[in-house]
């Protein structure tokens, strides 16, 4: 049958009525019980379709579940787990896929990568119509666009099941070729695609907008509101929900699994530049003796965030530019602009920090880089307004949070590097 009937056939069987109002419950998994039961239903059904071999706790935990960049959201029927996903936004490890396909096409392109991972329904609920998948579906393109800083997302995906993200969702294949041995899978054949969230609107509307009711999946995912659905609440604009605690991330990856074990030195670093406090050095693996001292600390912690900026330099004529702050310290911050900017140039920064709550302060540029994303800037804050030093305040205390015994609500943020600008902020 040629592709453009298939196709059809496939957005034919879309039905995105949720289960019955009152039963379904989306919300980012934060709590033992709820990690614990995405994990379990991700084994069983990576088992199932021969991507991993059964592991003796029952559970399916990746290191990159150990990283404040992903988020796994769940949905809950009657109060038990019936489905799971992942969101691995770019951190210190990469990108999953990274190891077997070519992403530098997407990397190209203005806007932020995340990749979609460990999906699984409950066999109990694939077969429903898309009653879960849909609605899980749903909440991940709502809050990749509105929460998590996100423009375009990757997944690998096994051959025979590519048609259905192709025909459905408009993901288009970044290569026609299958990669045979796929390794995060157990060696399984996968292939890789692409969606931009910024195009996919139109892209469902010309499918989908001459469909009534639960066959519209455009308006099912751009408009319709799903009051089962429980976004993170933030007072500030904050880009990541990580909820690991030292607690947990110490039952997940040393007493349920050993997830630290294959993991180089390199990586090892890379988490303990993460987590620096104490009590996380107790639960990460440990570092080679000469690596100890190596981990370059910065003075103040960073915090993600995504909030709009205004940039007022002296003698520039697009002046006061518009610039998007990715990330705050208490005495620093980096930032995306459109347009270059000199080192040792000072300026007038106006930053809305959270809804209506406007920072203004005076900054130097200090490091620069540009990249495929565009240019990168660290600033030297000169003296932190009101504003400004409660939301540090608020963050660092979500940070100290995390720190403690009990896990955190998906409310806090910790601070995280980047790949391509991780030495940016070092003030």
């Amino acid at each position: 049958m040629p592709g453009s009937l298939r196709f059809a056939l496939y957005r034919r069987t879309v039905d995105c009525e949720p289960v019955t109002r009152g039963r379904l419950e989306l919300k980012i998994a934060h709590t033992q019980d709820e990690l614990e039961a995405c994990f379990s239903l991700l084994h069983d059904a990576y088992v199932a379709s021969g991507f991993m071999r059964p592991h003796p706790s029952g559970l399916r935990v990746t290191p990159y579940h150990a990283l404040p960049t992903t988020t796994t959201l769940c949905a809950k029927v009657d109060g038990q787990v019936v489905g799971t996903l992942s969101i691995v936004r770019e951190g210190v490890f990469g990108f999953p896929m990274q190891a077997a396909f070519d992403i530098s096409s997407v990397r190209a392109k203005a806007g932020r990568i995340a990749e979609i991972s460990a999906l699984a329904i409950h066999p109990r609920w694939r077969k429903t119509g898309g009653s879960i998948l849909f609605p899980l579906m749903k909440f991940m393109y709502g809050y990749c666009t509105s929460y998590f800083d996100t423009r375009h997302l990757v997944i690998a995906v096994n051959p025979a099941h590519i048609e259905m993200y192709e025909s459905v969702l408009f993901f288009r294949r970044l290569d026609e070729q299958v990669v045979n041995r796929y390794d995060f899978v157990n060696g399984a054949p996968a292939v890789g695609a692409t969606l931009d969230l910024h195009e996919a609107p139109a892209l469902f509307e010309r499918a989908y907008g001459h469909k009534s009711g639960r066959r519209n999946l455009h308006r099912f995912f751009v408009h319709t509101e799903l009051p089962e659905i429980s976004y993170p609440a933030r007072p500030w604009h904050t880009s990541n929900d990580p909820v690991l605690s030292p607690a947990l991330m110490d039952h997940f990856f040393n007493q349920r699994t050993h997830g630290f074990d294959g993991l180089d030195d390199r990586r090892k670093r890379l988490l303990h530049s993460i987590y620096r406090e104490p009590e996380w050095t107790a639960v990460l693996p440990p570092l080679p003796a000469e690596a100890g001292s190596a981990i370059a600390l910065r003075r103040h912690a960073r915090h993600s965030m995504k909030c709009p900026a205004s940039l007022d330099l002296p003698g520039m004529p697009a002046s006061p530019m518009p610039v998007t702050v990715l990330e705050i310290s208490a005495q620093g911050f980096l930032a995306r602009t459109p347009q270059p900017l000199p080192v040792g140039a000072r300026c007038h920064v106006v930053a809305e920090l959270g809804s209506g709550v406007p920072s203004r302060v005076q900054a130097e540029v200090v490091r620069s880089a540009s990249t495929d994303a565009g240019q990168f800037y660290g600033f030297r804050v000169e003296r932190p307004d009101a504003a400004w030093q409660r939301c540090v305040a608020w963050l660092e205390e979500a940070a100290a949070q995390a720190s403690r015994p009990m896990a955190v609500p998906p409310t806090a943020a910790v601070q995280h590097p980047k790949l391509d600008v991780e030495y940016l902020l070092q003030v």
